[in-house]
């Protein structure tokens, strides 16, 4: 029996994670940075922007604009809540864009 946000911890957040990590890094922060903002270590950072961790899908105009908001909130020292609320909104994305909603919502 698979539980209803199995999904999402194995399939979506490494996939948001990833692209959070790898446009971090394009702003100019150092991948040790980055891992402190997403509270990763920095050897994960380094998987994401190497594509070992977390590419599993192409992603929608939408989920891309979700993203770079995300990116710019935590740039601007975004607080842990708001870090939540920005990955969970990524996550309904891919969620809807599959055609499924594994978190029950």
């Amino acid at each position: 029996m698979a539980f209803p946000c199995e999904k999402a911890v194995w399939y979506y957040l490494p996939q948001i994670r990833a692209d959070l990590a790898i446009e971090l890094v394009k702003t100019g922060i150092t991948q040790s940075q980055a891992a402190k903002k997403l509270g990763v270590t920095p050897a994960a950072i380094s998987q994401y922007i190497h594509k070992k961790r977390g590419m599993q899908s192409l992603k929608s105009k939408s989920y891309r604009k979700e993203i770079e908001m995300a990116v710019k909130k935590i740039c601007e020292e975004a607080s842990q809540e708001e870090l939540q609320s920005l990955v969970c909104n990524c996550c309904h994305l891919l969620q809807k864009e599959e055609g499924e909603n594994t978190c029950g919502k």
